[in-house]
């Protein structure tokens, strides 16, 4: 099949969505596929004849996930002023002849549900979420209502936006968080006033909304679900902090267990409640829900991720391999969920 991995765009997990599509370009050239990457900002200046297929190495520019998340400003900057809105030049074109697009992407304008829209009016064929999924997944307090309300347990949080009363009404210790990214991109644990404001001002940074969240010290999980079922547990413990930007994609920051060592009962639990969120926030294909599990044992579900990423350092890859399922065979189940969706 001719393929375009979407990789890159303009979020602040620009760097870790080129890792994501450089490992699914290469799994998907081993597949026998006709793959090529394409960044939906930058897009492709060229002749697009004949791009499928073509002798191009479309890895040779990516690099590594740095410690720190890029500077996007300085990124659009790149651009030719000549490309107005936000897909560059010949996305869509390319995205039309392709079979089916596979969304390597994360964050804002990756997983809020724009671009999903765009291609729903234009025919195009992708994976993951939708595009209503993806908008209230991407905005948290949106989505732990939803949580909620259906009975999955969640953090206390209160929503704050920029230049409202900035009182902190849940207590410390709490975290801070843009209320519309990932990658623990603008996240914070604030232990005293003073951390809380400085919390407020880097969160603030990445987002106009923000969530003040009730702080859950314990061990932290994560729980893939595919077409609905879910995978082993993973536990994840960064050697160092909480699991933030650089424990996630710096190798060697986070120890992680799959299957986590918990009992069975809890790892139903966990794993039911993961299903329930798939289902009550209108998921498809695939996601991730990440947990916190208190000292006395109590679940807490943060969110969910309908994009997943797939670096060395991803969760899901070791949750499908633990279940049986190797990383090229994850991929091609992905691919054709998209493909034979009506």
């Amino acid at each position: 099949m001719k393929i375009v991995v979407l990789a890159g765009g303009t979020s602040t997990e620009r760097d870790v969505s080129f890792v994501t599509g450089q490992n699914i370009y290469s799994a998907l050239k081993e597949n026998g596929h006709d793959a090529i990457i394409v960044d939906p900002y930058m897009g492709y200046e060229g002749e697009t004849e004949g791009l499928f297929g073509a002798d191009i190495d479309w890895t040779s520019k990516i690099s590594a996930i740095g410690e720190n998340d890029p500077d996007i400003e300085k990124i659009k900057a790149m651009r030719p002023a000549k490309y107005t809105g936000f897909f560059g030049p010949n996305v869509i074109k390319l995205c039309k002849e392709a079979d089916v697009v596979f969304m390597a992407l994360h964050g804002e304008n990756g997983e809020n549900g724009k671009i999903q829209a765009a291609f729903d009016l234009e025919g195009i064929k992708y994976t993951g979420t939708d595009t209503l999924s993806s908008a209230v997944c991407l905005n948290k307090s949106l989505a732990k209502e939803i949580m909620a309300y259906n009975g999955i347990p969640t953090p206390k949080s209160v929503r704050m936006f920029k230049g409202s009363d900035m009182i902190n009404s849940i207590g410390y210790p709490c975290v801070v968080k843009a209320n519309n990214g990932g990658s623990s991109v603008g996240v914070s644990i604030a232990n005293d006033e003073e951390e809380y404001k400085a919390a407020l001002a880097d969160s603030f940074k990445y987002d106009d909304e923000i969530i003040i969240e009730q702080y859950i010290k314990g061990r932290e999980f994560s729980v893939g679900v595919i077409e609905g079922k879910a995978l082993p547990i993973i536990e994840i413990a960064p050697i160092k902090g909480f699991y933030d930007y650089k424990n996630k994609y710096q190798e060697g920051s986070t120890v992680e267990t799959c299957p986590a060592e918990i009992d069975d009962i809890k790892t139903k639990q966990m794993q039911q409640y993961a299903e329930r969120a798939f289902t009550v926030l209108r998921l498809r294909d695939y996601a991730r829900m990440d947990f916190m599990m208190s000292q006395d044992g109590q679940m807490y579900c943060l969110e969910a991720n309908t994009l997943p990423g797939m670096t060395n350092t991803s969760l899901i890859p070791v949750e499908a391999k633990a279940a049986g399922i190797s990383f090229n065979e994850l991929l091609e189940k992905i691919i054709m969920m998209a493909v034979n969706r009506k």
